[in-house]
């Protein structure tokens, strides 16, 4: 979905949870990299490159995830890329009036890992995954320096690479008070965690060491994807969610516990995870139901979007207004993963933005 020139939907400053960090990377950057490693893109020029890694109308999540396959080669095992796009989406964020995001992903992932076979003429470097997170640290570090934006990481596993998660679970208890704030498990829903008990074991292990957990489920996937994410894996929040509501006594449960939503409308019409018909749209029902939940990009860079994007689909299709913008976005510092003195000062800010008194009933 191209964002479209004008007026911001909502200026006031907002929080972000749910932005994947390799799904949110310049395609300037990406060209620029594969100049410099001499490595051949499918297409030369930014804007065909741009074009290639859009997703411009609904389709499915499979399609969608194969777009990674056009550049995530030339970031992955690249010290100085890794570094540059951490850097950069403070910038972005910094821009959209975000004042606190976490941005998720894959520490083998780019550090090279699962790239196989390579879709270059090039052997795997010596980079590893704890230098991955090493890197993304520092540049979120410099950026927040600079932009004044703060940007936290969530580690994932993903659901077809069972063997990793253990690695991803001890790099969070290691970056624990370093830049790292929770786990996610990610990837194809229809892999539970009885077939791949690897993710069970990894999300136990979350548990004692008091690693927060998100989980993404509900996107394509079924109402009892949901359900193990929050009894099995015991999820602190849902990655997406919309289809919790085909199970309604799971949903009434979610509601009551107060559980944490993070929605991706751009994203959910073009991964045909829902409705492309924004007006039916899940959150319209969330929304009315006063839930917990944010609003967030996913994957920006696939989606051409930014998050003013889904603030404008809301606004616009959804019938959002001024106060629930408001809502969500204390809803989501609430949610959100930091430390409690750092979270009471996040909130401060956006009730001190808000012109809202710190103790309003109203949120």
């Amino acid at each position: 979905m191209a964002e479209k020139t004008g007026k911001s939907a909502f200026d006031k400053p907002k929080v972000e949870l749910h932005v994947h960090l390799d799904g949110a990377i310049r395609i300037k950057t990406i060209v620029e990299v594969a100049k410099r490693r001499g490595i051949t893109l499918p297409q030369s020029s930014e804007n065909e490159m741009r074009d290639l890694c859009i997703v411009h109308e609904p389709t499915t999540l499979t399609e969608f995830l194969g777009k990674f396959k056009n550049f995530m080669h030339v970031i992955a095992g690249d010290r100085e890329a890794i570094k540059r796009i951490a850097y950069e989406f403070v910038e972005t964020k910094a821009k959209e009036g975000v004042i606190y995001a976490e941005a998720r992903y894959s520490p083998q992932l780019l550090a090279n890992k699962g790239l196989d076979p390579l879709p270059w003429d090039q052997k795997p470097g010596d980079i590893t995954p704890d230098d991955v997170v090493d890197l993304v640290n520092q540049g979120f570090k410099e950026g927040e320096k600079a932009f004044k934006t703060k940007v936290r990481s969530i580690l994932c596993c993903l659901r077809h690479m069972p063997n990793w998660s253990m690695d991803v679970v001890e790099l969070c208890k290691k970056y624990r008070n370093d830049g790292v704030v929770a786990i996610d498990l990610a990837g194809d829903e229809s892999l539970n965690c009885e077939a791949y008990p690897g993710h069970k074991r990894a999300f136990e292990e979350a548990v004692r060491s008091e690693v927060h957990r998100t989980v993404h489920a509900g996107e394509v996937g079924p109402a009892s994807v949901v359900r193990e994410a929050v009894e099995v894996l015991k999820a602190e929040r849902i990655g997406h969610g919309y289809h919790t509501l085909e199970d309604l006594t799971l949903y009434k449960q979610l509601l009551q516990q107060n559980m944490h939503f993070e929605m991706c409308p751009v994203s959910s019409r073009l991964t045909g995870a829902c409705d492309p018909d924004f007006t039916k749209h899940p959150l319209i029902k969330f929304k009315n139901d006063k839930a917990n939940y944010s609003l967030n990009t996913d994957d920006p860079t696939i989606f051409n979007s930014t998050l003013n994007s889904d603030y404008k689909v809301a606004k616009k299709y959804m019938h959002f207004t001024e106060e629930e913008f408001k809502r969500l976005n204390i809803n989501a510092a609430k949610s959100c993963f930091l430390p409690a003195k750092e979270k009471d000062e996040l909130l401060k800010q956006l009730y001190k933005a808000y012109g809202i008194e710190q103790h309003s009933t109203s949120f």
